[in-house]
Parts: structure tokens; C-alpha cells; sequence
């Protein structure tokens, strides 16, 4: 059987072979007039009446919702991997250079993130960042969460399956804007193996962590799957277009519930792959959520 420390060395020789740098080899900007096409917009199914403009705008402030969601992900997920490397007993060991790697990937995809929200000029508002409550709880959570080494896999198993299916489907729909398709590709083919990375490690980290971190997986991940994938495209997005915010909000999240529990099955298999959840025992609200 193959050591997962073997493992590791692979996809460090992988993240090697291939650095890309997105400002040289990913350079561009949307170029179509609606950049997502009606399929693949979060209210497809709703019957509502929307105009070429206010589709082609929605299209825009949608991507620009789920791009700035991935930059604060990113972020939480390198404070995490820095506060693993500064307790780290061992530089030799494959796992503290493949965090390097990874911390130099996800700095990349932010900084064409970044530029990529840039173009596509968002007008929206988003009240969970930036506000007093929001700050306060994410000041409060997020050292909780960073220093949990087996719910921070979770989170990473979370965070990245969210996106890579939305990535998924916009990189492999053939109206989707070509320069998109391109940065969903690129995106995927990188998270592939950091999610590969986190169902490596997971096991090992809830073997020797503490309760708290065990009870944070079983029992505030899967709410925290839910809630990632449901502000993924946050309430405020409709309102640039006419639409009722939260109303508009809580109806595509009815007609979105199989795609988000598709999401949620593909962190539960993770889970149940790495030994954390026993084959057909998973915690109440897993089943739930899947």
C-alpha cells in the first residue's frame, strides 16, 4: 500500500511540473455580452421575466459573487496552512513543502481573482462583509477554525467541492465566455490537487487531534457546507437586477437543493474514504444534508 507520505511527494513533484502564472498564461477578460449562459444562472427554472440586459448583468454579479467568496476562502485556508507550518515539529517532511506549494497556488488564483472581479464591475452589496456583526463573528471564528487542523481539511474538502462543481459546469457548457471556460479550467485542474491533499491528510489529523475538532467535523461541517454553498451567490446580487434580494434568494435555494446536496455527498465520501465516518453510519446531520 502506498504511504501517504509517498503520496504527498507526488503531488509535490505534480505542483513542480507545472507553475503557472496567471497574469502571463491566463491573461485576458470576458468578451461576450452575458458571460454565463441562462442555464447556468442561479434562477433558471423560476420563470422570471428578465431582459437580455438584466441577464447579461446578473450573469456578471453572480460570477462576481462566487469569485469574491473563493478570495476570502483562499485566505482563511493559507492563515490555516501558515499556522500548521509555524507549529510545525519538521521541515523535511513532505507535508510542510507541499503547503508551500499550495499557499503559492491559492496566492495566484486570488490575484486573478481579484482581477477578474475587477472586470466584471459588480454593483452589488454584500452585508456579510465588512459590517460589525459579520467582522465580529469571523474575528471569533476563524482562529477557532485555523487552529483544527481536521475541520480545516473538512473546510478545504468544502470550499473547494462547492466551486469545482459550478467550474465543472461553466468550463464544459459551450456558451459559457471563453476566457471564463479558460479560468474555470485552470482553477479545477489546480484544486484537484489540493483536494487530494486534504483527503490525505484527513484521516491522519482527526486520528490525533481533540474532541472539539472530531465534534466540529461531524457536527458543524455539514451546516457550514450548506451555508457556503447557499452564499455563494449572495442575496444582494438579484437586487442589482430588480429583483426582491432574499425573496429571489430563498427561491433558488429550494431550486438549487439537489445541487447542493450533490456538493455536500462529495465532502461525506471524502470523509467516509479517509475513515473519519464509518460506511453507512454517517452523523444525523450529514444524513441530512445529503
Amino acid at each position: 500500500m502506498i504511504s501517504n507520505a509517498v503520496r504527498v511527494e507526488r503531488l509535490n513533484r505534480a505542483s513542480l511540473r507545472r507553475v503557472i502564472e496567471p497574469d502571463v498564461e491566463v491573461a485576458g477578460e470576458p468578451t461576450q455580452e452575458q458571460i454565463v449562459p441562462d442555464e447556468l444562472l442561479s434562477v433558471a427554472g423560476l420563470d422570471l421575466e428578465l431582459g437580455p440586459e438584466q441577464r447579461a448583468r446578473l450573469a456578471r454579479e453572480e460570477l462576481a459573487s462566487i469569485f469574491h467568496n473563493g478570495i476570502m476562502f483562499e485566505a482563511v485556508l493559507m492563515a490555516g496552512f501558515a499556522y500548521q507550518m509555524a507549529l510545525g515539529a519538521d521541515i523535511t517532511d513532505p507535508r510542510f513543502t507541499y503547503a508551500l506549494h499550495e499557499i503559492g497556488e491559492e496566492t495566484r488564483h486570488s490575484r486573478l481573482f481579484v482581477r477578474l472581479f475587477r472586470q466584471l464591475a459588480p454593483e452589488q452589496r454584500n452585508p456579510f462583509i465588512g459590517g460589525r456583526w459579520a467582522t465580529r463573528l469571523y474575528r471569533l471564528a476563524l482562529p477557532k477554525l485555523i487552529k483544527r487542523p481536521a475541520t480545516l481539511d473538512a473546510f478545504v474538502l468544502a470550499g473547494e467541492e462547492v466551486p469545482d462543481l459550478l467550474q465543472k459546469r461553466l468550463a464544459e457548457h459551450p456558451e459559457t465566455d471563453p476566457y471564463i471556460a479558460a479560468v474555470s479550467r485552470y482553477h479545477r485542474a489546480e484544486e484537484a490537487r489540493h483536494l487530494a491533499f486534504a483527503r490525505t491528510t484527513l484521516g491522519e489529523h482527526y486520528a490525533a487531534t481533540t474532541w472539539s475538532d472530531r465534534f466540529a467535523v461531524r457536527w458543524i461541517v455539514p451546516v457550514a457546507v450548506v451555508v457556503m454553498f447557499d452564499l455563494m451567490i449572495q442575496p444582494y446580487v438579484y437586487e442589482t437586477v430588480g429583483l426582491p434580494p432574499w425573496r429571489t434568494w430563498r427561491a433558488v435555494r429550494r431550486q438549487r437543493a439537489e445541487l447542493r446536496r450533490e456538493c455536500a455527498r462529495a465532502v461525506l465520501k471524502a470523509l467516509t474514504d479517509a475513515g473519519v465516518v464509518r460506511p453507512g453510519a454517517a452523523p444525523p446531520l450529514w444524513r441530512r444534508v445529503t
